[in-house]
């Protein structure tokens, strides 16, 4: 199994209390931490632009600026976004940001794309908000035309959401023949069978049930266009919750309580329930048995939270020592 760490970037309200000017050196050593060791193939941040569970003035750093910055300081690290809202850039242009950032970390990048959900920063960023249908078109279509790009430094498309003619990208991505796409979502009419198309790898609910099912569909999929479902590199996202002992465990959960009062004081139950519930929360046992059960039904590259790691990497260095050599 292949495992990935998300940085603390603000949205998730996980570096509240940072003075912003410290905010960059938090992330930086996470990272530095991540690329000197061999635990983690990746490291990852989110690409939103307001805060959860709800829209707050605390920090949230900018994905791609993020990216560019890790691919300057990184050497071995590959470089993630869970995932790239298509709508927020054109994809000619984000196709070309892409490339540069390639080139600059050595041919590290992977593109996280997806068809982007929150509404608020949609409408607060003048997107508007099409309906789910019309976002999954522009997702459809800004694959087809970041492929072209990076496969043969030039795109066309005359779309329904995207019209480019002749948009050059070079230099081109390092990576032959592209950059890997990562393309995030279950819907399972239209999401799922772009992934079987186009998509290296598949971002899935975590939770086995849900996991089993979605792989299922994306197989079927698969089957459809003429795809070998096993190309098709099957992941998911999770949030950790680790501790040695069942009571340290509690404590972690308390923290998060305590961490998220201040911010969004009416959501905190809410949020501990939802940490509560995840399937990587326990003690090392605990998660590697988890894992060995996702393991058994296709999940092969687990992309990890841990939400204290701006202030405490004891969890994350639990995980290093326990979870990530029993599951290799």
């Amino acid at each position: 199994m292949r495992f990935g760490l998300f940085i603390p970037q603000g949205w998730r309200l996980d570096l509240t209390d940072i003075p912003p000017a410290e905010q960059w050196t938090t992330m930086n050593d996470l990272v530095q931490h991540a690329d000197t060791g061999d635990a983690w193939e990746s490291v990852w941040v989110y690409d939103h632009f307001h805060t959860v569970p709800e829209p707050t003035t605390e920090a949230t750093h900018e994905a791609w600026t993020l990216m560019a910055a890790f691919a300057a300081t990184t050497s071995r690290v590959r470089l993630g976004q869970m995932c790239t809202c298509m709508a927020y850039r054109n994809p000619a242009y984000l196709a070309k940001v892409a490339a540069t950032v390639d080139v600059i970390s050595g041919g590290r990048v992977e593109m996280g794309i997806g068809a982007g959900w929150y509404e608020h920063e949609w409408r607060a960023y003048g997107y508007g908000f099409p309906s789910a249908g019309e976002r999954i078109g522009a997702l459809d279509e800004g694959v087809q035309i970041m492929t072209q790009a990076w496969e043969t430094g030039e795109a066309t498309l005359d779309g329904r959401f995207f019209q480019v003619s002749g948009a050059r990208v070079h230099p081109r991505p390092l990576q032959e023949p592209r950059i890997p796409l990562w393309i995030a979502g279950g819907g399972e009419k239209k999401t799922l069978r772009i992934v079987a198309r186009m998509g290296d790898y598949a971002n899935l609910s975590g939770d086995p049930e849900t996991f089993a099912h979605k792989s299922s569909v994306l197989e079927g999929h698969c089957r459809d266009v003429g795809r070998d479902f096993a190309e098709i590199t099957r992941s998911a996202n999770y949030n950790v919750v680790i501790g040695e002992t069942e009571a340290d465990v509690e404590d972690r959960l308390a923290w998060i309580e305590d961490h998220l009062r201040p911010h969004v004081p009416h959501r905190v139950a809410e949020e501990r329930e939802m940490f509560r519930k995840g399937p990587l929360v326990g003690t090392p046992e605990q998660v590697v048995d988890k894992l060995r059960e996702l393991q058994g039904l296709g999940m092969t590259y687990a992309i990890t939270y841990f939400a204290e790691a701006a202030y405490d990497r004891s969890g994350i260095e639990l995980f290093e020592r326990e979870v990530v050599p029993a599951l290799r």
